[in-house]
C-alpha cells in the first residue's frame, strides 16, 4: 500500500548555491546511532565524485531518464537528491519545456532506495518532493498538493523510496519490500509491474518467482496516483 504524499517540505540547497555557515554539512547526528546502525552520511562532495563517474549514464547517454538507481541504505536522500537534480537539469537541457512535467515524473520513476530509519526515510522522501517542486515553481509550472503533477510525483516517491531492511528485504514488519517497474510505453504512458527485493535476489541465482502481483492498466505517468488496476 503507497501512503498518500506526505506535507512534510525538506529544506534543498540547489545545486550551484555557495554554502553558508549554516549549511555545514552534518555526517553523524549522535555517536550512538553510529554505534548501534554504523550511521555516518556521505558528505555532498564525495557524493557528486562518485557520481561523476556514471555521468554519462545519468544526463547524456539515450534513454538516460529512464536508467534506474538503488540505493541500498538512503540514509537522509543526499545520492537520491543528487540523482534527480542531475536528471532535472538534464531534463531541462535535452527537452522542450512542454515535456519537463513529464519527463521529470519518468526521472523520479528511475530512483529507487530502501532506508532503515525512520526519520532517514521520511526525510528522505520530503527531500525528493521538495527538490522537483522546486524544479518545476522554478520553469514556471504550477505544482502544489492540488495537481496531478504533485500528487503522481508523491505516489513515485513512496513507491519508490521504502523503510525497511535490505539485508533481509523485508519490512520492519516481516512483509516483503515491493518495488515497481514503471515501464515506459510512450512520452506519457506507463506501465507499473510489481515486484518485490527478494525477487531480485532469487533471479541473480536462477530461482523463480513465483508470486501473483496485483497488475495495472497503462496510464499516463501522472495519473499513477489513481492506482487504477485489474
Amino acid at each position: 500500500m503507497v501512503k498518500s504524499p506526505s506535507s512534510r517540505r525538506a529544506t534543498v540547497r540547489p545545486e550551484g548555491d555557495l554554502e553558508s555557515p549554516e549549511d555545514v554539512e552534518q555526517l553523524v547526528k549522535t555517536r550512538e546511532r553510529v554505534k548501534v546502525y554504523g550511521e555516518v552520511f556521505t558528505p555532498r562532495r564525495m557524493v557528486h565524485q562518485m557520481l561523476d563517474l556514471v555521468s554519462d549514464e545519468l544526463e547524456s547517454a539515450p534513454g538516460f531518464v529512464d536508467k534506474t538507481f538503488f540505493e541500498p541504505a538512503a540514509g537522509d536522500g543526499n545520492f537520491l537528491v543528487a540523482i534527480l537534480q542531475r536528471k532535472l537539469d538534464a531534463i531541462e537541457k535535452t527537452f522542450p519545456a512542454e515535456r519537463w512535467p513529464t519527463e521529470s515524473l519518468f526521472a523520479i520513476a528511475s530512483i529507487y532506495a530502501v532506508e532503515f530509519l525512520p526519520d532517514n526515510h521520511e526525510l528522505a522522501q520530503a527531500s525528493m518532493l521538495n527538490l522537483f517542486a522546486h524544479f518545476h515553481e522554478r520553469t514556471g509550472t504550477p505544482v502544489d498538493q492540488s495537481t496531478d503533477l504533485w500528487l503522481a510525483a508523491g505516489y513515485l516517491v513512496h513507491a519508490n523510496i521504502l523503510l525497511g531492511n535490505t539485508l533481509t528485504s523485508q519490512t520492519h514488519d516481516g512483509e516483503d519490500l515491493e518495488f515497481s517497474w514503471w515501464n515506459r510505453i510512450d512520452d506519457v504512458t506507463v506501465q507499473r509491474d510489481p515486484f518485490t527485493l527478494a525477487s531480485l535476489r532469487g533471479a541473480s541465482s536462477g530461482a523463480f518467482d513465483f508470486t501473483i502481483y496485483e497488475t495495472y492498466k497503462p496510464c499516463r505517468i501522472d495519473q499513477v496516483h489513481t492506482g487504477v488496476s485489474h
